[in-house]
This record gives structure tokens, sequence and C-alpha cells, in this order.
């Protein structure tokens, strides 16, 4: 099993910090050059849906709970899994006196037909979350200056 931990301080209000993090369209600017596309496909109560596509053109379809009142999220990716046999995801909102620490989890196990197994990956995704949760503050501490 693949298990990544990475986290970082936004000084800025709670209420800013989730509703930007969990805007899917603007994941396309909150996770670099990651994704192409982020489209919200349904929004049902607090769980959504949505399809990312990344620069190579793959899409997958992945759902989410967004649990504002108890500071975190969790999340699957839903169809298709491939590379992956499973990937879930938490995010945990550490309210801090300056602010915001925002720790994304990742928990995973590859597909044994992926090119990659779970040590390789693991070191890619924690380069890939420590890059993006930059933009993530970036972006956001902008939005607070405004």
């Amino acid at each position: 099993m693949g298990h990544t931990c990475n986290s970082i301080l936004i000084n800025a209000p709670y209420d800013l910090v989730f509703d930007i993090s969990n805007d899917i369209p603007r994941w396309t600017e909150l996770f670099g050059q990651e994704y192409k596309n982020a489209e919200l496909l349904e929004r049902n109560s607090n769980k959504i849906t949505f399809r990312l596509t990344d620069e190579d053109g793959k899409s997958w379809v992945s759902w989410r709970l967004l649990f504002k009142d108890r500071c975190f999220t969790y999340a699957e990716r839903q169809d298709p899994k491939f590379p992956f046999e499973y990937m879930k995801i938490i995010w945990l909102y550490t309210l801090r006196e300056d602010g915001v620490e925002l720790t994304w989890i990742q928990h995973f196990h590859m597909d044994k037909k992926a090119k990659f197994d779970d040590k390789q990956i693991e070191g890619f995704i924690n380069e890939g979350s420590q890059h993006n949760l930059k933009i993530f503050k970036e972006v956001i501490e902008k939005e607070v200056r405004r």
C-alpha cells in the first residue's frame, strides 16, 4: 500500500480556504499544469462528482464528500481506477492561530499492470503535492489581499 501525507499553512480564513480548495473548476488553476480540465458533473447534498483530465488527455471520474462543519473532505477515484487498484484521499483543515493548515493524505495501491509500484508513486505524489500545496497557498492568500 502507498501512503502520503503533506501539509501547508495558509494564512486565510477557514471558509475561504475550504470553499476555494473545493471549487472543482478552479483546480486547473490550483493544481498548476496537472489538469487540463476539471469539470463538476453532479452535486447532491455534500457529495460532488467530477471529471479530471490530465495534460495527456486522460480522464477519470472521482467523487468527493465535503464535511465543511467537520473541517475535512473524503474522496475516491471512481472510473477508471487504473493505474490504481484504489485511491482514497482525505483533506484535513486544521484551524491555527495564523491560518489554516491544509493536509492532504492519500492512501492507494497500484494495479499490478501499472508501470510503477506504490513506492515509486509515493515519491511522485509527495513531490507533486508539495508543489501544488504551494500554489493553493499562493492563490488563496492572494484572494485574501484583494
